[in-house]
């Protein structure tokens, strides 16, 4: 529907502003206003502003929009989905994840240093994630590679590329440290990628500053903090943006409406130094490890020493790192510009310059040193595998302290989402890992089943088979949720028939008709259930990775091997879990990798990833540097200028339209308004996820105290939601005195049965999308539009500034 729509006539006259923001997926200024022919009127090619060509000087003709407010487009999805290149941090899924998991912390109230107790907790397990990452680039280059391949001569006689590599030809390179050393190139180089992937991303997002004009007259809470007006606390008179004094009570915002929320660069930056330094000393102790075992069996005269204070230097390295880490969280009480340049450039160049030294130790001439069996020292995976283990348990009862002090029906998982998210990261990241390991033994080893002892290498460590062994498992115990989810879906759409015919009134129904909207609306009660879902497969992997860990530690074999001379049914069932797991590893990266190389080519691949972004990487970089970059950070800022500016010079009324996601962002927007320009802006939202996703899974940042002061900071809200919407739904902040309940629905969907004479073709059943196509949405906006304080009466200007907009306006530039 066009944003012409007619509309009764606003009592409340002057300038109006409609500002747009899509959701999910992108959408094109064209078709967010319904005309071919638009200008973008600020910003640039990542996100814009835009208007249709004919609106673009519409404060100047206010005559023309009496019975309508301009519409105007925030377009922001090049900054998740507009290129080819950014689906390759679909790689670094576990990054994101775990990043997911450190916003997912409960609501409570105190309990200071559990919370903090709970960041720490987080990040630690990131850190594991990098250092997990690098050791399986160390396994496959290292191990499988330059220390198992190039040192079988069966293995080298397939592989003529590693043939200046192999003993039998006794070249430099044939020593096994000088071959470690220079296999030691790939995972260092892997390290540098993603410290300048993290680092190239900053300039454009953690770099957006927001408004310099903060808050006045508030201060901002923890985000476990209940929201209210400080009693008896008043604020020093300052000057708002209309130029009038403020001396209102000292408010208390929330964690969103903090001044440095959206601008996280400092711990980003002390993080990225940190997990650099932290892969660069994995690959450091991987050649130390190798080459010290050797040195304690042999006459290595100064190489010894050498070793030894490699490893000490190593251990003061981590530790620190470990400090950097647990030492400092985010800070968003005001806009934190300083940076710790010491850190940020000490601490990883420290860290290469181990890993040079120890490049130099392991490539040192050790006449007569034999690479046999696997790499020694090789435990990183099980010490990874148990610090993992023991951090989400610890994790789990943190988080359940925290949501004991302030429980919520409504809260996902009473509060253990995060630890749940926790353990699907180190899955996800074990599953992409033992991947590529298990993918390249296979490789190697032709025919043969890699640690059977039947082919040229031994293989990856034993705990990569275990935990490969298990997914099967896993898969079986999946398919009894996914079968309970099935049968209730089938239920719910009988139990939904009869009330589907009731609503429309229709005596003589159409069961096939019926049944597509009762279907359509049963399936949108799926997302309902994720949380359960989720509790059983993050559950499920705790206690399967606890076991392979166990049977790994215990048995030293792969689960084949190890079943060797059991029952013989459980020793077909191991094989069988080994084979099918190792293929199911190995494919599942495959397809990581598959659907990376789509998206170069396949736009709408590229649009379908984009979409999964658009919904991970809406919170900053709290825990993972490497994750991918939190594109809010650039778009909140951007739409809080927008409306200071527009506001600001118009004295207009403004009325802020979110949809899907992009009724996140405005409501991000809102909490970092100041408060005169809050109260002068009406929030409208529809599909949106704000409190069936976002308050569920995210209770200290969109939770109902949270909610419920948004609805008294705007002016007004309204929130459209229908029952056939699998994302978006009600955000249950009710009537309060004067203020109407804030939602509206379910609407109609479809908007009619079957063929009426409005309706003389069948309507669709829009589910998710085009709520502008419901005539409530016009008759909302314009309600909401009427309840807006009159226009201040706005600056006058020039006409050289007239004519400097229209010129603005047709080049696509602005100043605004």
């Amino acid at each position: 529907m066009s944003p012409e729509s007619a509309n009764p006539e606003p009592r409340s006259g002057g300038a109006a502003l409609e500002l747009l923001v899509h959701g999910v997926g992108g959408a094109t200024p064209q078709k967010m206003l319904d005309d071919p022919r638009t200008v973008r009127i600020t910003g640039d090619e990542t996100a814009a502003v835009y208007r249709r060509a004919d609106d673009v000087d519409a404060e100047l003709h206010p005559e023309r929009y009496e019975g309508r407010p301009v519409p105007e487009a925030y377009c922001w999805s090049n900054l998740t989905s507009g290129n080819g290149s950014r689906a390759l941090w679909l790689l670094l899924l576990p990054f994101m994840v775990i990043n997911l998991a450190h916003w997912m912390r409960p609501a409570t109230k105190g309990l200071g240093r559990s919370q903090r107790l709970y960041g720490v907790l987080v990040r630690l397990v990131a850190l594991t994630l990098t250092v997990l990452l690098t050791a399986a680039a160390c396994e496959v280059a290292l191990d499988l590679t330059a220390w198992q391949c190039a040192g079988s001569a069966r293995c080298v006689a397939d592989r003529s590329w590693l043939g200046f590599l192999s003993p039998e030809r006794q070249g430099w390179w044939s020593q096994p440290g000088r071959r470690l050393a220079l296999a030691a190139v790939v995972p260092t180089a892997l390290v540098v990628l993603l410290w300048y992937l993290s680092n190239r991303t900053w300039s454009a997002y953690e770099a957006q500053r927001p408004p310099i004009h903060e808050p006045t007259g508030e201060r901002a809470e923890e985000p476990s903090a209940a929201p209210h007006k400080a009693p008896g606390t008043e604020g020093a008179p300052t000057a708002d943006e209309g130029g009038a004094a403020s001396d209102d009570p000292v408010t208390v915002r929330p964690a969103l409406g903090r001044p440095g929320f959206w601008y996280g660069r400092r711990l980003v930056a002390r993080l990225r130094a940190a997990h650099t330094a932290a892969g660069f000393l994995t690959v450091a102790a991987a050649l130390t490890a190798a080459a010290t075992d050797h040195d304690r069996g042999a006459d290595s005269g100064p190489l010894g020493p050498l070793g030894l204070v490699l490893q000490v230097t190593l251990a003061g390295c981590a530790a620190v790192v470990l400090w950097v880490v647990c030492s400092r969280g985010r800070s968003e009480r005001k806009r934190d510009g300083s940076l710790d340049r010491l850190l940020i450039s000490a601490l990883p160049a420290t860290a290469l310059g181990v890993l040079a030294l120890a490049v130099v130790h392991a490539a040192w001439s050790r006449p007569g040193w034999v690479s046999t069996g696997g790499l020694p020292g090789n435990l990183s995976f099980l010490v990874l595998a148990l610090a993992q283990i023991a951090l989400i348990v610890v994790l789990v009862v943190t988080a359940h302290v925290l949501h004991r002090r302030a429980p919520h029906r409504r809260i996902a998982m009473r509060g253990l989402g995060g630890p749940a998210v926790a353990i699907l990261a180190c899955s996800l990241g074990g599953v992409m890992t033992g991947g590529v390991a298990q993918r390249v033994a296979d490789w190697f080893d032709g025919d043969a089943t890699p640690g059977t002892g039947e082919g040229a290498i031994v293989g990856p460590p034993v705990l990569l088979s275990w935990q490969a062994s298990v997914i099967p498992v896993l898969l079986v115990l999946l398919l009894i949720p996914v079968a309970v989810l099935g049968i209730r879906t089938v239920r719910a759409a009988r139990r939904l028939a009869p009330l589907v015919e009731r609503e429309y009134a229709k005596e003589t129904a159409d069961p096939l008709r019926t049944h597509q909207v009762a279907g359509t609306r049963a399936r949108a009660e799926l997302t309902d259930y994720a949380p359960r879902l989720i509790a059983t497969i993050s559950g499920a992997s705790l206690l399967l990775g606890a076991g392979a860990v166990a049977g790994s530690w215990l048995s030293g074999q792969v689960p084949g091997e190890a079943a060797k001379g059991t029952d013989s049914f459980v020793e077909s069932v191991a094989d069988t879990a080994q084979s099918i797991g190792s293929w199911l590893v190995g494919l599942g990266f495959l397809l990581f990798v598959t659907w990376g190389r789509r998206a170069y080519r396949d736009a709408s691949a590229r649009r379908t990833i984009g979409i999964l972004w658009d919904v991970g990487t809406f919170w900053p970089r709290a825990a993972h540097p490497f994750a991918p970059p939190c594109y809010a950070e650039r778009a909140v800022p951007d739409l809080t200028w927008r409306i200071l500016s527009w506001t600001g010079r118009t004295g207009g009324r403004l009325v802020l339209s979110g949809h899907s996601q992009g009724s996140v962002l405005a409501a991000s927007a809102v909490w970092q308004l100041r408060s005169a320009t809050r109260h002068r802006v009406a929030l409208l939202t529809y599909g949106s996820p704000l409190e069936r996703l976002y308050g569920r899974w995210f209770p200290a940042y969109f939770g109902a105290e949270q909610l419920a002061q948004l609805s008294t900071e705007v002016h007004c809200w309204r929130n459209l939601w229908r029952s056939t919407d699998p994302i978006g739904g009600p955000v249950r902040v009710p009537e309060d005195g004067d203020r109407p309940e804030v939602d509206r629905g379910p609407l109609m969907d479809p908007l009619a049965y079957g063929r009426t004479m409005l309706h003389p073709l069948p309507e669709p059943i829009l589910g998710h999308s085009d709520y502008q196509a419901d005539p409530v949405f016009a008759a909302e906006r314009a309600a909401l539009l009427d309840r807006l304080p009159p226009a201040a009466v706005p600056a006058q200007r020039t006409e050289k500034e007239a004519e400097g907009q229209r010129a603005q306006g047709s080049s696509g530039r602005s100043s605004a």
